[in-house]
């Protein structure tokens, strides 16, 4: 089937299997790799993207479901080549990452809720990363990491990108 994509704002097209899932889609017809494959169960979280600016798990979705909906990747939250986001570099500074395999799914998960709450409580913090699971760091830097890139924005005041 050939399906068309916005992806980070780009509209791409590709000729996939009616089976073929976004991830699978993401990472081999559009080379984009920051989303991983986990556990292909939907439960680690790993797979994350944006879809219309909600946290989705795409290896669950089908890539020609996504047809007609904005698909923001972690690659497509940098505001420029070689730039991070604000959030990207709060997790760097935070050391928000260890291992950096659920990173990409946590940082989306983040801006997802960023961008509809501008000072999140912690149990806000909580409540949107709780579908991704971090065998590194124990979640407290990731927290900290979400409510450094909340301060940040706010004093900023220019958005999450």
């Amino acid at each position: 089937m050939n399906v068309e994509l916005r992806i980070n704002g780009i509209n791409r097209t590709a000729d996939v299997e009616s089976r073929k899932t976004l991830l699978d889609a993401l990472r081999e017809n559009f080379l984009l790799n920051g989303a991983h494959a986990g556990c292909e169960h939907g439960v680690c979280g790993a797979c994350t993207v944006l879809l219309d600016g909600a946290p989705v798990r795409s290896c669950l979705m089908f890539a020609v479901q996504a047809d007609g909906y904005e698909i923001t990747t972690i690659e497509g939250l940098s505001p420029a080549p070689g730039e991070l986001s604000v959030i990207q570099d709060a997790f760097c500074e935070t050391h928000g990452l260890q291992c950096g395999y659920c990173t990409p799914g946590m940082i989306l998960a983040a801006h997802a809720l960023l961008q509809h709450t501008l000072n999140p409580t912690r149990a806000d913090i909580v409540e949107a990363i709780s579908g991704n699971i971090c065998r590194c760091t124990g979640y407290g830097q990731i927290i900290e990491a979400v409510q450094f890139a909340a301060e940040r924005l706010q004093k900023s005041n220019v958005g999450t990108k």
